[in-house]
């Protein structure tokens, strides 16, 4: 994890009683009471939901703490506690955003690792993520020395498999490395740190500029500094990196100088150890090509011999106008903070920090991916009415979990999810466009509006959108 605190003295219990309060050089008497020993300090809890239990990791900005829901008494979380005062600079409140944003889109994988619930106060903000309780992949291979091929590519293609799913959903990871890598109880790789990860909106002639990750892991494009470069490309050299490492034990390439290194990589300088077969080897040598026009691409590592091999089957993600599985752990009942930071509006995080460079500046290109209105009908109504909108328009009508419904028409595919506020008096309404927004806003947006005006009470995003 990239987030690691400083002391949160609201959070953590010092026991600063002596094991025996009574001075040691006074006799007591043989019937006397055994002395009274210090209150066992009650687990810290975080806004009452879930309780901490051990300390994970930490670093100069955040603390990550095993915990468990108060809500069940069952699951058991990670909580990433960041502190504001330290972190809300022009430098760490992007990477923040980034994270939890990243997280959110890619919510559904399950070689990804799943954020639950984002909690803010006004000095903490609180990342509730699924635990890895394998730990570190990092750490299982420092253990071992290396691992045999075949375990080496279970990993792999897990890490392909998600690696493929962040890129078809438009995030580049750009900091890959084993320590970057979570096990789960059941042994499967959960990528996790997304700290670095570049999204849609940071293209620019669709390509990305900015130079991040650790040297000894990033692509050669991205070291020379040599202008735009293209992030899957980037990350499939990382991947042949990590393959690498995961058979051999140790870095192809290792040299504390980058222009020494670069000159390494360029000349392709590295030898494979004995033991790798022929068939992996021509897999990295192709990852690790120095040139990103001719390297190797994820999306071609299906159709490899080697990489195919003992290859559980693709998840299922991207066939429904859903883009996430909707209610699969659990029901909405209410609105959390993070329900409520997904559907901002271009997925716009800065209200998680009082003053935030990117609340001074342009408008978001995205914003008018998304309508959220606020209703007085019952859920179940609002559900029939846009329906029945949907049918009269045109629109086939697909039905989710937790009540969101589906509507596709040509190019065009919504999502809407209704949000119970307040029982039978409030509803919170998102009307999500997920493919075809150019379309939806020129051709059917009006006719949309018009369907559903007698359940409005007020559209929430209007001023800020060009669908208006």
């Amino acid at each position: 994890m990239i987030f690691l605190p400083s002391t949160n003295q609201n959070l953590l219990y010092i026991n600063s009683f002596p094991t025996n309060i009574f001075s040691t050089h006074h006799h007591r008497q043989a019937n006397m009471e055994p002395p009274l020993q210090p209150p066992t300090p009650r687990p810290p809890t975080i806004l009452g939901k879930y309780q901490l239990t051990r300390l994970l990791g930490r670093g100069s900005f955040a603390k990550v703490y095993k915990a468990h829901s108060l809500l069940d008494n069952a699951t058991t979380v990670a909580v990433k506690i960041i502190d504001k005062s330290k972190t809300v600079d022009a430098a760490m409140e992007p990477r923040i955003i980034r994270e939890i944003d990243a997280m959110r889109r890619l919510h559904h994988h399950p070689n990804i690792l799943k954020i639950h619930e984002v909690m803010a106060t006004k000095t903490k903000i609180h990342l509730i993520v699924e635990f890895a309780a394998g730990g570190e992949l990092f750490s299982a291979l420092s253990r071992r020395g290396r691992f045999s091929e075949s375990t080496a590519r279970f990993y792999f293609q897990q890490l392909v498999s998600a690696l493929r799913f962040c890129h078809r959903n438009g995030v580049a990871h750009r900091d890959l490395k084993p320590q970057n890598l979570l096990l789960d109880g059941d042994g499967n790789l959960k990528v996790s740190d997304f700290g670095l990860s570049a999204l849609p909106e940071h293209l620019k002639d669709g390509l990305l500029h900015t130079a991040c990750g650790t040297p000894a892991y990033t692509a050669p494009e991205i070291l020379r500094r040599s202008g735009g470069y293209d992030g899957s490309k980037a990350d499939a050299w990382s991947c042949g990196l990590i393959l690498y490492v995961l058979l051999a034990g140790y870095l192809p390439f290792d040299d504390l100088n980058i222009p020494a290194m670069c000159k390494k990589i360029s000349r392709r300088d590295y030898r494979f150890p004995d033991w790798v077969s022929k068939r992996a080897r021509i897999v990295i040598y192709r990852l690790l090509d120095p040139n990103p026009e001719t390297r190797m691409s994820l999306e071609s590592l299906f159709e490899n011999e080697w990489f195919k091999k003992s290859l559980k089957p693709e998840p299922e993600l991207e066939k429904s106008v859903f883009r996430c599985d909707y209610g699969k752990e659990e029901k909405i009942l209410g609105l959390n903070a993070f329900h409520i930071i997904s559907m901002s509006s271009g997925l716009n995080l800065s209200g998680l920090f009082e003053t935030t460079s990117s609340s001074q500046g342009g408008n978001n290109n995205n914003t008018w991916r998304e309508k959220r209105f606020t209703s007085s009908a019952r859920m179940e109504v609002v559900e029939e009415k846009v329906k029945e909108v949907g049918g009269v328009l045109g629109f086939k009508v697909e039905i989710g979990k937790n009540s969101a419904i589906g509507l596709v028409k040509g190019k065009v595919g919504l999502v809407v999810e209704i949000f119970e506020i307040v029982p039978c008096q409030l509803v919170l309404v998102a009307v999500k466009v997920v493919e075809g927004c150019l379309e939806f806003e020129d051709n059917h947006w009006e006719e949309w509006k018009v369907g559903l005006q007698d359940l409005v009470i007020s559209w929430h995003n209007e001023e800020s959108s060009s669908i208006s």
